[in-house]
């Protein structure tokens, strides 16, 4: 079976019949198929004599070429390929490179590229699919300017005049969905690529992200499965009256949940359908520029084209980094599909995260430990951050503070098994150990953007953080590339804030629209045992930009009308304004501690982006007898010290 290099290109036998027009958007009918070029390196005609009766294989390294300007063939352990991928850099032209040695068939693939090219050894190099050679060929290429000039050569353009799709989206989200149909509103070709890699404890999920499937929606149901608890106790003295031990069942409600999460996932199928956007549940890496390597979980790949793309991948779970935390412990990834109790429980963190599961598994009744490096609520005003904790520390979760965990171990298998935990403080001078049934880390997340091939395509990300830079239209550095969501640099990690930036984004991709994202004064909830909610400044970061003596702070505590006959929180529920005394008392900072604090601060939020004042809100009668109507009466000042407890609703 032979094979030959024409017109500098790798032709394999039998393609025009095999191969889908997609593979060969732009070729001209009239190619010459049988004029024979000359090699780039030694003037020498090649003519491969291809063996192997694998056409997959062959087909699948005619993609790799026909679908990047430059397709570099390598081996991670190959010091000759990691020196032409620097050559490329060094060019600041991007690649894409496959290595064989880390690939699915990287032997096979390899045996048919020798006989393909007469090449003996990685690497092997193609610009605008063109033969260049090994190593010291491409140099050589370079040296003489034949590089630079196949690129620069229009008739051998690698950029296509059409293709595969005009949006492809990696990431089935909520901003990724929400962006590919509003792009396909607007009648583009829309593909979304969706791929959950399972945690260490074998979890996975559906189509919808982490807001859906482990985040907001079942947080929120199982804060409310809390609250229905702490509702039960506090019937008792409204005249309702049970003799029956009334108990929990953690395997009723998890199926419950997950079974409207499912629901939930058909339902986002079924819309991508009906709005005709192609979804593939795959996983998405760049390989090229314009171009992106679909893996299915039977490691099947496809390639597409897209004339632009959306990184809308989002964060996972960050481990602990120390001897036995994958093995043994679970994430918030894992929690709500756990089958069965988790038992005695500590959470290893003090993010929201940490603190919303420890709040609700202590409200199920079970015995839950916090282990706190140093402050809670890393970003949130820490007054309120406090407060926080010290409810939760009255209604039973215990807390460690100022130490961290160094070893995890298992002392019995089961469900729950039984893991020791080996814990050192922060100054090193104290190891403590504790027994628990079940291990929660929620130490932070870290951005899913460093497997996905960025780097061939040039896009930049913080190093360390893994984070997407992008400008006020959410453009990364490479122009066709965009990114929305948690991925982003400095930005709200907030499903509602990922939506509107995706559907914004499409409206100026495709409708002509110029409304930007607004990422100022965007309000959100945390949903503890006594509800955070907040919108605009902290306290600490008000004064800090402008300064002690131009900011006021009214705050009071009060007490909800629904608690007093259970005699139950007098004191505990707080509100605070924090307003700009050089902007006419303009609020700038809202904050409330309390039960159904997320619709309460939902409307303020709404006032705030309008320009709320203190005067108005001093001229806006309050609903009697609710608890936003604490903001209407607010009067006394941190300045003044006065008195805020309250003895009544």
């Amino acid at each position: 079976m032979g094979s030959s290099v024409r017109k500098g290109r790798a032709v394999l036998p039998a393609e025009q019949a095999a191969r889908p027009s997609r593979e060969q958007p732009h070729r001209a009918a009239t190619e010459d198929y049988h004029h024979e070029a000359q090699n780039a390196n030694n003037g020498q005609a090649i003519t491969a004599c291809c063996k192997n009766k694998d056409k997959d294989l062959q087909f699948k390294i005619q993609a790799y070429i026909d679908k990047n300007t430059v397709m570099i063939f390598s081996n991670t352990a190959c010091s000759l390929s990691a020196k032409v991928k620097e050559l490329f850099k060094s060019m600041s032209i991007p690649y894409c490179s496959l290595e064989l040695d880390q690939t699915e068939d990287g032997q096979k693939l390899q045996d048919v590229l020798y006989e393909l090219t007469m090449e003996t050894s990685v690497p092997i190099v193609f610009v605008q699919q063109k033969q260049i050679g090994d190593y010291d060929k491409t140099l050589k290429a370079h040296k003489e300017g034949k590089i630079q000039k196949l690129l620069e050569t229009k008739g051998h353009d690698h950029m296509q005049d059409s293709y595969d799709y005009d949006l492809i989206v990696i990431g089935g989200g909520s901003g990724g969905l929400a962006a590919s149909k509003e792009a396909a509103k607007y009648g583009k070709k829309v593909m979304v690529l969706d791929y959950v890699t399972p945690t260490p404890q074998g979890t996975r999920w559906g189509l919808g992200g982490t807001c859906v499937n482990v985040g907001c929606i079942p947080k929120k149901l199982m804060h409310q499965a809390a609250l229905l608890g702490q509702a039960l106790q506090d019937s008792r003295k409204f005249g309702w009256q049970f003799e029956e031990k009334v108990k929990h069942s953690w395997e009723t409600m998890t199926e419950a949940v997950q079974n409207y999460i499912g629901s939930l996932n058909w339902g986002y199928r079924v819309s991508l359908r009906e709005k005709k956007v192609t979804y593939e549940n795959a996983f998405g890496e760049f390989v090229g520029p314009h171009t992106i390597k679909a893996t299915n979980n039977k490691g099947k790949e496809k390639f597409y084209t897209a004339e632009k793309f959306l990184i809308a991948t989002g964060e996972r779970p960050r481990y602990l980094g120390v001897p036995g935390d994958k093995e043994y412990c679970i994430t918030s990834d894992d929690l709500f599909s756990l089958p069965y109790c988790p038992g005695k429980t500590l959470v290893v963190g003090a993010s929201y995260v940490a603190l919303e599961c420890a709040g609700f598994l202590a409200g199920l009744g079970l015995d839950v430990t916090v282990m706190v490096r140093s402050i809670l609520l890393r970003g949130f005003d820490q007054e309120m951050a406090n407060k926080i904790g010290e409810h939760m520390e009255e209604h039973g979760v215990k807390f460690v503070k100022e130490f961290v965990p160094i070893k995890v171990e298992q002392i019995e298998e089961g469900t729950p098994g039984k893991l020791k935990v080996i814990a050192q403080s922060t100054d090193g001078r104290e190891i403590i150990e504790g027994e628990y049934n079940t291990v929660l880390v929620a130490v932070g997340r870290d951005a899913c953007t460093r497997t996905i091939g960025l780097d061939r395509v040039g896009v930049k990300i913080n190093e360390r953080s893994g984070k997407i830079p992008v400008s006020d239209e959410e453009q990364t550095n490479v122009p066709y590339i965009y990114a929305i969501g948690d991925v982003l640099e400095g930005k709200l990690e907030l499903t509602p804030v990922a939506i509107q930036a995706g559907r914004l984004l499409a409206q100026r991709l495709y409708a002509g629209a110029t409304l930007k994202c607004d990422y100022v004064n965007v309000p959100t909830t945390v949903f503890t045992p006594l509800e955070y909610g907040a919108c605009g400044f902290s306290e600490e970061t008000a004064l800090e930009k402008f300064g002690e003596e131009n900011i006021e702070v009214y705050h009071s505590y009060f007490w909800p009308l629904e608690w007093t006959v259970p005699s139950r929180d007098n004191n505990k529920c707080y509100a605070k304004i924090i307003c700009n005394i050089q902007d006419n008392e303009r609020v700038i900072g809202f904050h409330v501690l309390g039960p159904n604090a997320g619709e309460v601060t939902q409307g303020f939020s709404a006032a705030i982006k309008c320009g709320l004042t203190k005067a108005q809100l001093d001229n806006t009668i309050g609903i009697h007898p609710v608890c936003a109507e604490i903001f209407t009466t607010l009067s006394v000042t941190k300045r003044s010290g006065g008195n805020i407890l309250q003895s009544g609703c």
